[in-house]
């Protein structure tokens, strides 16, 4: 998988030929899905030139899962390949972006690679040297409370190992809570393991991976719910229970410098972002239109929602979360990565604060390397959103 950085993948694939005599061609165009999701529609004329010049190269190889700007089949691009029943159980799935990580929420074993590598992928198809990783088994167990969830775990668990305590290696997720979790939130969780370093994340396949590709991403062939042998060795096991956990908030500008919401409430925020590969999907829109309907944003604070795809931005028009968030004062964007990275959409202005529900709060993460960014849940950026300071949604806002 690749997004517009295909444009960069395109260049060294075709210095593998040149000198060669040989025609350029990918090993298997059934097996490569490209995505645009980072700048849609393009912002300049250079990111429109490259977008072309991937949309030709598409074309002239044969891809099939090319996924254009387009309000139907389009979105970002950890949310698009999922949903169509791109990525199986017992898979190996590699991406040029850290966060292809989010996969393995489906029992893959998914991870980045930079675009040399991806160059060798699409020449060769097994044009890897991966070392096993070890694997740290974390057991989730408890319901949560209240407005608490699968990203305020993630985050828990990301400050307890800290930024770098997973660092090559796998982490697994187990137990009661995880068996109870709808993909929307295993995705979450694969999606941020790599803010703890890790090479990947997964949660074994099961009854709900099954729903998952059956129901929702439309696969009917045979699928092999692939799970831990008996005899598996684990570098570590963690264990934890939900049952207390409360809100959490990434402070500027590590994602491991946790506090709890309690810790936090009160910083006066600019502007408050829900969507993203991390939190971008039915449900996250439909916890923040619940928190907002009937009520008004804060006119201190800009708001900018952004679902994760083209589906999803459909299921929450049908829904009317659409309409909860627009008549409360959100903005509701294309499909993408918007203002995640902020070189597209939703830039910070000079000392300005983000409350965001995405991956990474890195000085500069949101376009400006003055501004501050906070990470969050769905629940806790709602809520926010109606007062213009950091909130507690336990309150009662």
């Amino acid at each position: 998988m690749s997004h517009e950085n295909a444009a960069l993948v395109i260049n060294q694939f075709m210095e593998v030929f040149e000198g060669t005599g040989c025609e350029p061609r990918v090993w298997d165009p059934e097996r490569i899905a490209i995505i645009f999701d980072h700048r849609v529609p393009a912002e300049s004329s250079k990111t429109a030139t490259n977008q072309r010049k991937v949309r030709e190269f598409v074309g002239a190889q044969r891809i099939t899962k090319f996924h254009d700007i387009r309000g139907d089949l389009g979105g970002i691009c950890h949310q698009v390949l999922p949903e169509n029943g791109y990525v199986r159980p017992g898979a190996v799935i590699v991406g040029t972006d850290s966060h292809t990580t989010s996969h393995g929420a489906l029992g893959a074993f998914a991870f980045g690679i930079g675009a040399t590598e991806m160059a060798s992928v699409w020449t060769l198809g097994a044009a890897l040297n991966v070392e096993v990783p070890a694997t740290i088994k974390i057991v989730v167990t408890g319901a949560f409370p209240r407005h608490v969830g699968p990203k305020d775990l993630i985050l828990s668990l990301i400050a307890r190992l800290t930024a770098n305590g997973a660092t090559f290696r796998v982490l697994e997720f187990h137990g009661d809570t995880i068996r109870r979790m709808p993909m929307s939130g295993r995705l979450t969780l694969c999606n941020m393991a790599v803010e703890a370093g890790a090479t990947s994340g997964c949660v074994p396949a099961d009854q709900e991976t099954m729903r998952y590709l059956r129901n929702e991403a439309g696969v009917r062939e045979q699928v092999d719910l692939v799970i831990p042998d008996l005899d598996a060795v684990y570098e570590r096991v963690l264990e934890i229970s939900v049952a207390g956990l409360e809100p959490q908030v990434a402070c500027p500008h590590t994602v491991d410098n946790v506090k709890p919401v309690t810790a936090v409430e009160g910083t006066k925020i600019d502007q408050i972002v829900i969507g993203s590969c991390t939190n971008g999907r039915l449900d996250d829109l439909e916890a923040a239109a619940r928190v907002l309907r009937g009520r008004k944003v804060s006119h201190s604070v800009r708001m900018l929602v952004f679902p994760a795809s083209g589906r999803i931005y459909r299921q929450a028009l049908e829904k009317g979360f659409i309409n909860d968030l627009v008549c409360a004062g959100a903005v509701v964007m294309n499909p993408g990565c918007g203002p995640c990275l902020g070189v597209h959409q939703g830039a910070l202005g000079d000392q300005e604060t983000a409350l965001s529900t995405t991956n990474r709060n890195f000085k500069g993460r949101m376009g400006n390397p003055t501004g501050s960014v906070y990470l969050c849940s769905p629940a806790v950026a709602a809520a926010s959103a109606l007062t213009g300071v950091i909130t507690d949604p336990r309150k009662g806002i």
